[in-house]
């Protein structure tokens, strides 16, 4: 069997490589070809280039970009098609993902599935209709959304969240990780200013100094930021110049089990995070560590986006919970006066969060079989 898959980003990679697992363990026949980061090469994948080419986003900033991602597009297309495989799995980011998959759709009957729903509960409901044409099945990731996907013609399955499968560190490993960095008992803040190149661009300065903010009335704070492989340069760079020098722990460095422990070390030693808009919310949620959202991008991009949004919060958290208590600190409103208040109040009420945190892990599938498991059976039983 032969498998062509395609992710764009860190989180896709994370699913990808979780997915490949799982099909790995169905069919120990199965094949890979097609593009993604370091968890899919650890289960066998050749990327084709490297995926942090994909990584942008916003629509002032695929703009630059947009010549050489059409390339890419172009090129990724007929690699499947010439592939033919039994199956296509594109895996979020939409707008490579599903722009591959409309062209191979065009010219062949090869199988796609794309793993990931586009939020269209969110903003551009129009989304699902107009994917329908190529997509065949959807995997989603929350379990309100096959509704939304086969009320427009494709099979979709929710498979979980694999964030409910992540390991946790022990309070052990969360003591020594601490004792490591002569932390001690002082206040630790996780700070994650994106995977993405833009994201760390903008968001450093506005972090740092927020994280400035907070450590005036908290001067023994100390921060740890677990680098995104392919932005841990740009995150060392652009944080050396913080008044709260950072703990960076840079996957570069060492080996991938220990990077991987490392970050959950972090995650079980922080005392609150500060992060930047996205998936990483359920991460922090998995490890109930309460959480300051912020996030800033290009204006144009914020503004349209608002204008489209059918939501009050972008933070999953908040949205899966069907609550909203972790703050947030969008656009405009992403200031550092703004989120050292938000730091300050969540250090000063961290158990305002945690019931929020445990029913997003409840309903996202925690105690059932790895999402990534669930996720190659959906893609199986519907060949």
């Amino acid at each position: 069997m032969k498998v062509f898959i395609v992710a764009g980003e860190p989180s896709g990679d994370r699913l990808g490589g979780a997915l490949m697992a799982g099909l790995k363990s169905l069919r120990p026949d199965i094949t890979f070809e097609g593009i993604g980061g370091t968890d899919m090469a650890a289960e066998g994948l050749t990327s084709r280039f490297d995926m942090s080419e994909l990584s942008v986003m916003g629509i002032a900033e695929i703009l630059p970009k947009y010549r050489s991602l059409m390339a890419r597009i172009n090129e990724t297309a007929q690699a499947v098609v010439d592939a033919k495989p039994d199956v296509m799995i594109t895996i979020d980011s939409p707008d490579f993902s599903l722009r591959v998959a409309k062209r191979v759709k065009a010219v062949s009957t090869i199988r796609t599935v794309h793993y990931v729903a586009p939020t269209v509960w969110a903003w551009r409901p129009g989304r699902a209709k107009k994917m329908a044409q190529f997509i065949d099945h959807v995997l989603a990731l929350f379990p309100f959304e096959p509704p939304l996907m086969e009320a427009e013609g494709m099979a979709c399955d929710f498979v979980g969240h694999p964030v409910v499968g992540e390991k946790i560190a022990s309070h052990r490993e969360a003591a020594a990780f601490r004792q490591a960095h002569e932390i001690g008992d002082a206040p630790l803040l996780l700070v994650l200013p994106g995977s993405r190149r833009s994201e760390v661009a903008r968001l450093s300065d506005v972090f740092g100094e927020a994280v400035a903010g907070f450590a005036k009335t908290h001067p023994e704070a100390r921060v740890v930021i677990p680098a995104a492989g392919p932005v841990a340069e740009a995150v060392i760079a652009q944080t050396k110049d913080w008044t709260v020098r950072p703990i960076v722990l840079d996957p570069r460095v060492g080996t991938r089990a220990d990077n991987v422990a490392m970050k959950r070390a972090a995650f079980a030693a922080a005392d609150i995070a500060l992060a930047a808009s996205g998936t990483v919310s359920l991460e922090l949620a998995a490890a109930s560590l309460p959480m300051v959202i912020a996030y800033r991008m290009n204006w144009l991009s914020f503004r349209l986006i608002k204008a489209m949004a059918l939501i009050d919060t972008v933070t999953l958290v908040n949205l899966v919970s069907d609550t909203r208590v972790v703050p947030e600190f969008l656009g405009p409103d992403c200031t550092p006066q703004k989120i050292a208040g938000g730091l300050e109040h969540v250090f000063a009420h961290p158990e305002e969060q945690k019931d929020a945190m445990a029913l997003t892990m409840e309903r996202l599938g925690k105690g059932g079989d790895a999402p990534g498991l669930r996720a190659a059976r959906a893609v199986l039983s519907r060949l």
